[in-house]
């Protein structure tokens, strides 16, 4: 089972300029953008695959579980706007779950400290759900930002857990062990931040650390917090 290369993900100090496209929204899937996989040039294929209802239901297409031509075209256009690859229109175990993180993400709505996890005593705070891929701003009870899907680190880079702290921030970070810019750096964890990048937010495996986001939202959580606030990362990202 292939997957797409990530984008930025743990970050180590490092300063030069830079701007990476990005782009918002999480009823909206986003379009990959600048640094994403290229579209495969394979051909579509005319196996069924085994989420073959459950992603032609996610896409709006006749529940048959039957491969055609339609749904095929239809799927590969999902995976190829999120970086999945081999583009195939394959409704594989990747698609499908990528499909039904959105799903779970959606579900959420406005109350995405609804279980509580997140510290409601510390004042203004960035809570990160690795199991939901979430991330959102509370000041107490009070949702001040959010709730946002972020992309964390794939398996063997893990977002590490646990109560953080901001401890630095470089608005034109540039990454001197991948040489990838990171545009709002804010860092709260030995070289994990979160900052943007031009890649959908589900595309996989992951970042190798770092919280990724849009270019809108890094830039909200800039202008939201500061140096010495909270950071509340917790739960476990699929596939790690």
């Amino acid at each position: 089972m292939r997957e797409a290369r990530g984008g930025a993900g743990m970050a180590h100090m490092g300063r030069r300029g830079a701007v990476v496209l990005g782009v918002a929204g999480l009823v909206t899937p986003l379009t990959v953008a600048l640094g994403a996989a290229p579209a495969q040039a394979a051909s579509c294929t005319t196996r069924t695959g085994p989420y073959q209802k459950q992603v032609e239901k996610f896409l709006g297409r006749p529940v048959d579980g039957r491969q055609s031509a339609a749904d095929c075209t239809a799927i590969r256009a999902f995976q190829n706007k999120h970086g999945i690859t081999p583009a195939i229109g394959y409704a594989g175990p990747v698609t499908w779950g990528v499909m039904d993180l959105m799903n779970k993400q959606k579900a959420v709505g406005k109350n995405p400290n609804k279980d509580g996890k997140c510290p409601v005593n510390k004042g203004r705070i960035a809570c990160v759900n690795l199991t939901l891929q979430l991330s959102w701003i509370q000041d107490g009870k009070r949702l001040v930002y959010g709730p946002v899907p972020v992309r964390t680190g794939r398996d063997g880079y893990e977002t590490r857990t646990g109560l953080k702290k901001i401890y630095w921030r470089d608005i034109d970070h540039v990454s001197t062990v991948y040489n990838v810019p990171m545009p709002y750096s804010q860092f709260f964890d030995g070289g994990q931040a979160f900052h943007s990048v031009g890649l959908s937010m589900w595309n996989p495996p992951g970042s190798h650390g770092c919280v990724n986001m849009t270019t809108t939202d890094a830039k909200k959580y800039w202008s939201l917090l500061k140096k010495g606030d909270d950071v509340f990362v917790y739960g476990r990202k699929p596939g790690t």
